[in-house]
Order: structure tokens, then C-alpha cells, then sequence
């Protein structure tokens, strides 16, 4: 008899860093252009904003990839220069996404870029959820590779 698994909701975090040699100032302008994904994040087609608001919480942006899917998400907090928190509404197989991009300053032209996210699925089994959470990070770790090649320049 062939074991059924048991679809169920999971939790789970991603958390990847890395370091730039870039001034926090040239970092910030990268990441803070919340439409300028295709630039960096893997396989992003292209990004539009579906709010008038360009930067700051309420900033909403449609990302396009590669193979047709659509992401929604909403900027639900901003501190300049810092950080900046966005949920995903709409494209993930998850029930919530929360995810924040923040950059420290390690020295004058050296900075730390922290991109970790929380998520909780929709019902599937464990081992789908596994496989998406390593499939997160490798495009987590992907796209900061990217965005450290282009500030790096």
C-alpha cells in the first residue's frame, strides 16, 4: 500500500546574507527602487508598480518572471536606508509571506545585505514545502550574487 503524505500547513524561515563592497548610499538606491527587480533578482521579466506611491509602506509592485507568473506584494514598513518589509498577496503556493531587505554598514564602502523571509504554506506535504524553502534560498542567494556583480562594478 502506498503511503499517502499528509498535506498540511508548514512554517518556515529563509535568511540569506551578503557583502557588498559598495557605500551603504549606492546599496540603498539599488534595493529602494522596488521596481528595478529585473535588473537583479533572478529570472524577473519586469516589475510595475500598481500603486502611485514609488517608495515608502503602501508602495504596491506586480512582478512579472519569466514564465508567466505574477507576484503581488505591498511595502508594509520603511526606514530609509535601512530596511524595508514587504508581503506577498498574490503567486506564491503560501498562505503568508513576509519578507525584509536590510543593509548595514560594515565600514566606509563595505556593507552586510540581509534578505530573510517568513512563510507559512498552503497545504502540501512536507516535502514539497522542504523543497520550496531550498528552492527560496538558492534564488535568494542567486539574485544577492546578482545584485553584488552589479554594484560591485
Amino acid at each position: 500500500m502506498v503511503k499517502i503524505a499528509k498535506k498540511t500547513f508548514h512554517t518556515g524561515t529563509v535568511k540569506k546574507t551578503i557583502k557588498i563592497k559598495a557605500s551603504k548610499d549606492k546599496v540603498w538606491k539599488k534595493i529602494s527602487n522596488i521596481a528595478g527587480l529585473p535588473t537583479w533578482v533572478v529570472d524577473v521579466k519586469k516589475t510595475t508598480y500598481l500603486s502611485k506611491r514609488k517608495k515608502d509602506v503602501g508602495a504596491i509592485r506586480l512582478i512579472t518572471f519569466e514564465d508567466g507568473n505574477k507576484i503581488e506584494e505591498h511595502i508594509v514598513a520603511w526606514k530609509k536606508g535601512e530596511y524595508f518589509t514587504y508581503i506577498a498577496t498574490e503567486g506564491l503556493p503560501l498562505r503568508a509571506y513576509v519578507a525584509t531587505i536590510s543593509i548595514k554598514s560594515k565600514s566606509k564602502n563595505l556593507v552586510e545585505l540581509t534578505w530573510q523571509s517568513y512563510l507559512n504554506s498552503k497545504k502540501m506535504s512536507e516535502k514539497q514545502f522542504l523543497d520550496f524553502v531550498v528552492f527560496l534560498g538558492a534564488f535568494y542567494e542567486a539574485s544577492l550574487e546578482n545584485l553584488k556583480a552589479s554594484l560591485e562594478k
